[in-house]
């Protein structure tokens, strides 16, 4: 499967948005994680961030959606014409409802697990899953050391996701010393904030990230 490489703006300097971005213009994707403070203990930026985002690259966007109570907003962020909307499988009681929701907006549907949920409960919605996000660290904020045991996860959810055409990523302390494993694991998508910001030369970054996720 096509890899994808997704540059996460939360390590990005928000008073340069339009500069940042410009520094990854070989990303697939801009990953932007949506925090409301309640759902995770950390408030990051809602809407109006995102809005910006899209008038500063022609990149896609990849909207997280770290929130309680998701299906509420889908809309607002769906007209910001995001590639992918996810949510978290612990925030939405009606998950197959919800990701049909997302598809009937016109975008890519995800669903993203922490580090502790099972994978169980998404054998019953892969028909409706274009992305399954598994999160590598406890989400709420950026720069955390990766979960070594989130690698055993990472395999049982490529097993299980099978022939489907379904986009693994991983996001949380995913950078040029752990993608290899997680690459090897099965993932096609990363995640990096940190690691691609806080880079001296970003795009080059991106390239040697690629280079060991087509490697895997």
């Amino acid at each position: 499967m096509h890899i994808i490489i997704s540059p996460s703006i939360l390590a990005a300097d928000l008073s340069n948005l339009r500069s940042e971005l410009k520094r990854v213009p070989n990303a697939d994707r801009i990953h932007i994680d949506v925090m409301d403070g309640r759902y995770v203990p950390n408030i990051s930026f809602g809407l109006p961030v995102v809005q910006a985002a899209q008038r500063s690259t022609h990149l896609p966007l990849d909207i997280h959606l770290m929130i309680e109570e998701p299906q509420r907003y889908l809309g607002d962020f769906a007209a910001a014409r995001p590639e992918v909307l996810t949510v978290h499988y612990e925030a939405v009681p009606h998950l197959q409802g919800t990701l049909r929701q997302i598809r009937d907006l016109g975008v890519k549907a995800g669903v993203s697990l922490n580090p502790h949920t099972p994978l169980d409960g998404l054998q019953y919605v892969l028909d409706d899953l274009d992305l399954i996000l598994v999160m590598t660290v406890n989400p709420g904020f950026g720069g955390q050391s990766f979960i070594p045991a989130m690698l055993q996860k990472v395999r049982d959810c490529r097993s299980m996701i099978g022939p489907r055409q379904i986009e693994l990523q991983v996001d949380g302390g995913v950078s040029l010393e752990t993608l290899p494993d997680l690459a090897q694991a099965g993932a096609t998508n990363f995640v990096a904030g940190s690691a691609v910001f806080g880079a001296e030369n970003p795009k080059e970054y991106i390239e040697q990230m690629r280079s060991l996720a087509e490697q895997g």
